[in-house]
């Protein structure tokens, strides 16, 4: 869908400012989702203007830029936050899978707008914001940082993104293991259909960090709505098979269930907060369930 899924809809932007990005260890600070990275004030060093926006504080607004300016622009200011989000996003093949209704909205498109909305809560809270595209061969790497500017790389980097081979091996992996820290979040988005996407969160959880997890879901999966003849063939492997939709939907939901309960029962039992996404639902509704209030990951 090109650059078009990284417009944030006035109505997602708006329920955005109602949520605090936060991490287990906030608990014991205040309530959830509280951290120091939202105090601003004098001694930080100056970053850039930006255009006033419905919401900002009042006291942010440059009052002496209005008056030569006639408009309204609120000062941002570049500091270290003790907390740095990292998002993952799977971008092998099986996330170019989309619904027959929209073949226009990908698995894919949807986890870059989802990314893009973290790196929104973020921003407007102060908070350093990186990505990794995990492909077979190559990760694309942006190390947490804060500003207007990151989101303007974010927009480059994502229109370029692809869904395309597989997930990456070990070896490619091995860079993130010291580039997370320690009190890092991490937003998984995937599938979640790779047991090595599974076995990186799992070894991140163990090592410490504040994992969150997304499983992006199409409607046929949830549905299953095929009815007559398909040839329903597998993005990675290439494997296929042919047969009846109706007949085989029983078998295929209540698979799919057991499927996914297992998955849920092996990130709980790792510890990693998780949700699932379907492509017919509110883009912020993961993230809704992870920092509104009284909002429960299943």
């Amino acid at each position: 869908m090109g650059r078009a899924p990284l417009t944030i809809p006035p109505e997602i932007r708006s329920r955005l400012k109602r949520l605090m990005l936060g991490t287990r260890r906030d608990l014991g600070s205040g309530g959830f989702g509280m951290h120091p990275s939202r105090n601003k004030g004098a001694g930080l060093e100056f970053a850039q203007y930006r255009a006033y926006e419905p919401g900002d504080e009042p006291r942010r607004i440059d009052w002496k830029l209005f008056a030569r300016s006639d408009k309204f622009f609120v000062r941002e200011a570049e500091q270290e936050s003790p907390v740095a989000v990292w998002i993952l996003i799977d971008a092998s093949a099986s996330m170019a899978q989309a619904d027959r209704s929209a073949p226009d909205w990908s698995r894919l498109d949807a986890a870059k707008l989802l990314a893009r909305c973290t790196a929104e809560l973020a921003l407007m809270q102060g908070d350093r914001f990186g990505w990794v595209a995990l492909q077979a061969g190559a990760l694309g790497v942006a190390d947490p940082r804060g500003g207007r500017a990151q989101i303007d790389r974010l927009q480059i980097d994502f229109a370029r993104l692809t869904a395309g081979g597989t997930f990456p091996d070990a070896g490619t992996l091995a860079p993130l293991w010291e580039r997370i820290g320690t009190h890092d979040l991490v937003l998984f988005l995937s599938d979640c259909f790779d047991e090595g996407g599974i076995a990186l969160i799992e070894r991140l959880a163990k090592a410490g960090r504040e994992v969150l997890a997304v499983q992006m879901l199409t409607i046929e999966e949830r549905d299953f709505p095929f009815d007559g003849g398909y040839r329903f063939l597998d993005q990675e492997s290439g494997e296929a098979l042919i047969g009846d939709g109706k007949a085989l939907r029983d078998t295929f939901l209540t698979r799919f269930a057991a499927a996914r309960a297992a998955l849920d029962e092996r990130l709980d039992r790792a510890g990693i907060r998780h949700t699932a996404y379907v492509l017919d639902e509110p883009i912020d509704r993961p993230l809704q369930v992870f920092f509104g209030r009284g909002g429960e990951p299943r």
